[in-house]
């Protein structure tokens, strides 16, 4: 399935209802509010950005995680980042908002923004515009609210995924928006998941882990990582059979399944990094453990030379193995290191290969998406990274961000 496909092919997941409304926050014409509804007894889990500089209804969600949410209220054109003790205010009133016109509790609610950073959140706008989203809310509403969660995204993402768990059908659906902003330190997005399997709590927790490290933090665009970063999956257990845990011979079956729905969206995010043109995936082998495999993918990966020059096609190899010489490997040989562009080899024992040629280069940089392989001869260690090329519109587009 086609994560960017639109319209989305999305499949509900039993226990799982969503609405969306337009409160006009940064555009009139357009929605831009998500509530997201799960049945009683749903257990929730999730990740959150590692930003210091921490927007407040992540500071909120962190609070409320602990209640067994069942309620997510999701806001595009507005980060609520930078805004100190009213942000919190803020956040906490939409959440009692719809806690309101639910019946619920406002600790039930996890809150979500994303947006312009330093401007205070339209309370009255969203408060406008609730009682729309909490009367749309239905089954089929993912695609909607992917939509409705996007900023300078150019398409929605979603996908789903099916299996069969102790002879009962399971569905896992998830929707995501990003598209700057975006380095491996979480989540480095918003991402919302759902299944219908029942899992216990901790467990949930330790598979949404596991699937984001193996996925929404193998991505980069910019290196910038946002202040509004998080990444949620919840199971109603609707499906029925018996709950989960990482002892149960079917567990590793869901895992597995989750984390191919954040890898689709993972990958959805970079091919729509602002301004991309190309996906490029980096992968480092023969590296002495992972970290080392990951410092080098990311020099690669967040080098302005490198990714200029996949934009223009220039097969400049030298830039990458520049990036790979200061990546800060303790001991590094660069006497052993290859590289190839798909099956091109571009460099042998730290130096041209012998037999290329720029044409062939140029041929590969000219596709739009482009493996980059790198071989650095020193030990089992290997790590894929994902991201994209880096052209005049990137800078256009967070140039006039706020115009």
């Amino acid at each position: 399935m086609n994560p960017v496909d639109d319209p989305l092919p999305l499949l509900p997941v039993r226990g799982i209802r969503l609405g969306t409304a337009g409160a006009g926050i940064k555009r009139p014409d357009r929605d831009d509010l998500v509530v997201l509804e799960a049945e009683q007894g749903s257990v929730c889990a999730a990740v959150f950005t590692r930003n210091a500089f921490c927007a407040a209804p992540v500071q909120v969600a962190r609070e409320h995680l602990r209640a067994r949410p069942r309620w997510l209220l999701i806001n595009s054109g507005n980060a609520n980042a930078g805004t100190g003790q009213r942000g919190l205010e803020d956040a906490r009133a939409t959440c009692k908002l719809l806690a309101e016109l639910t019946g619920g509790r406002a600790e039930e609610v996890l809150p979500f923004s994303t947006g312009v950073i330093g401007e205070y959140l339209p309370v009255d706008k969203i408060a406008s515009a609730l009682p729309a989203a909490v009367k749309a809310l239905a089954p089929a509403g993912w695609a909607k609210a992917a939509r409705a969660i996007m900023t300078t995204d150019t398409r929605p993402k979603g996908t789903s995924r099916t299996l069969i768990l102790s002879g009962t059908p399971v569905t896992i659906t998830g929707i995501a928006k990003g598209a700057g902003m975006i380095h491996p330190n979480m989540a480095t997005l918003l991402a919302f998941l759902a299944t219908d399997a029942a899992v216990a709590p901790a467990s949930l927790q330790d598979c949404l882990a596991q699937a984001v490290e193996r996925s929404f933090n193998a991505i980069t665009v910019d290196g910038d990582t946002s202040t509004n970063d998080a990444c949620v999956l919840i199971a109603t257990g609707a499906a029925g059979g018996p709950e989960l845990d990482e002892t149960s011979p079917e567990f590793p079956l869901l895992a597995e399944a989750v984390r191919q729905v954040c890898g689709e969206l993972a990958e959805a995010v970079v091919r729509d990094g602002e301004g991309a043109t190309k996906l490029i995936r980096i992968v480092v082998e023969e590296a002495r453990d992972q970290a080392e495999a990951r410092r080098v993918a990311e020099a690669v990966a967040l080098s302005p030379l490198v990714k200029t020059a996949f934009f223009a096609s220039d097969p400049n190899w030298g830039r990458i193995l520049a990036a790979v010489g200061r990546s800060g490997c303790p001991g590094l040989d660069i006497a052993r290191v290859s590289i190839w562009l798909a099956e091109v080899p571009i460099v042998e024992n730290g130096e041209r290969a012998p037999g290329y040629t720029e044409e062939a280069g140029a041929a590969v940089l000219a596709r739009s998406d482009i493996p980059v392989r790198i071989n650095l001869g020193r030990g089992n260690a290997a790590q894929t990274l994902l991201t994209c090329d880096l052209s005049y519109d990137y800078v256009r587009i967070n140039a006039e961000y706020r115009t």
